[in-house]
């Protein structure tokens, strides 16, 4: 019995753990699930009340005697709702009422009536301190002299089965009948709209480079302070590390004085040269150099096998984790860099354009249209995401085993 009640209260606390995981794992992603299937909507869509989480698109049906095809709404016909198509919309509808009985109403088309006495000499009649126009009103074969009480206008629905049956109806309060419908077309859309192929062209480019500059620099960075001896090793590696203290926007104002001197304004080059060194990625390094048996080395050297052979062949076949994690801090950074972007490139430059700067100014050319914004958005989620989730494994296993040794 013990042994059951103990199976019972650990198969709850699981169910417990996770449920409350997987609640705030779908608040979590909710988020960019919405952003992703607003991206497929049209702007009418988007702006609907209440929001729908799926695109969808107005239902329309073809109808004998109408070239092109009608769009479906649900109609309320003898208290039944049925769907019928639109046939005509802004029709004009005015409701009439004797002078001396304003209760006594009739609805006429505002084609149907005309003006008493003529257009040119229409009477005119006192209703409450107020001259109202009178016009001729035909009920039941007699015409009654009334005045507009208001006016409306609705639309003609037709069955689609039979269009003889014809039902008038305001379209703005009638319901549209919808189905499922994605248009991937906005993404076309957004990459005509501004250049953002280009600058996705130039994210991918920026990114890989400096991803593979700070590999480099970091893993011999990283085995030097590991491995060899020098003197003010250690010091110097501690000057270093300390950069990491220094807010960027410290630096904003020297790297751009410099890339003045240098004449890299406005370049692609100043997105990437000065990124390819990170005080971070070294000391990841150096810290996962320094768990690395040193016997192995030893024997290596033993060999006849220089540096950088052990480097190569022995010591980066054996640091994936490492790299993976380095790698993927390094991509995620470049391709999401943007304030260092605005303040290099020239927005009017759009062959120098990157992603986030192609968002910036996509964010003021379709401010009418967020499904556009949301698409670019997506365009620069996606691919930091894949590289994440591919590169997640290596991340944790990196950062459970570094640091732990100095």
């Amino acid at each position: 019995m013990k042994i059951q009640s103990y199976r019972l209260i650990r198969w709850i606390n699981n169910f417990i753990l996770y449920f409350i995981l997987t609640f705030f794992a779908l608040v979590m992603i909710f988020p960019f699930l919405y952003m992703l299937a607003t991206s497929f909507k049209t702007p009418a869509d988007t702006f609907r009340y209440p929001p729908h989480m799926l695109p969808r698109n107005a239902a329309t049906i073809a109808v004998t005697g109408y070239d092109e095809p009608l769009p479906l709404y649900k109609v309320d016909v003898d208290g039944q709702p049925k769907e019928y198509a639109l046939a005509k919309s802004n029709i004009k509808v005015g409701t009439y009422a004797p002078a001396d009985n304003l209760t006594s109403t009739v609805e006429r088309y505002l084609t149907e009536v005309k003006p008493t006495g003529g257009a040119m000499n229409q009477q005119k009649v006192s209703v409450n301190g107020k001259e109202e126009k009178l016009f001729d009103v035909d009920v039941d074969g007699k015409i009654i002299p009334m005045i507009l009480i208001s006016q409306t206008t609705v639309g003609e629905f037709i069955d689609p089965q039979n269009p003889e049956n014809k039902v008038f109806q305001n379209v703005r309060l009638s319901e549209p009948v919808e189905d499922f419908g994605a248009h991937p077309e906005n993404y076309t859309e957004v990459v005509e709209l501004n250049n953002m192929a280009r600058a996705l062209t130039n994210t991918a480019l920026v990114t890989i480079l400096v991803v593979l500059g700070q590999l480099v620099t970091s893993v011999v960075g990283g085995y030097a302070f590991a491995r060899l001896r020098f003197p003010g090793r250690d010091t110097v590696f501690v000057f270093y590390l300390g950069t990491v203290m220094i807010p960027f926007v410290m630096l904003i104002v020297p790297l751009y004085q410099l890339m003045v001197l240098i004449g890299w304004t406005d370049r692609l080059a100043a997105l990437i040269i000065p990124w390819m060194f990170t005080a971070y990625g070294t000391f990841l390094m150096r810290q996962h150099f320094i768990t690395f048996p040193k016997e192995i080395e030893e024997a290596a050297l033993l060999d006849g096998a220089s540096r950088l052979q052990i480097l190569t062949n022995i010591l980066i076949p054996a640091s994936v984790p490492a790299l993976a994690t380095q790698a993927t801090f390094t991509f995620l950074y470049a391709w999401n860099s943007f304030f260092w972007t605005l303040v290099i490139i020239n927005v009017g430059n759009e062959k120098n354009h990157v992603l986030t700067l192609a968002l910036n100014v996509l964010r003021g050319r379709a401010s009418d249209t967020p499904n556009l914004i949301l698409a670019g958005a997506a365009i620069a989620i996606v691919p930091p995401l894949i590289v994440f989730i591919l590169g997640q494994r290596f991340f944790v296993e990196s950062v459970a085993s570094s640091g732990v040794k100095g």
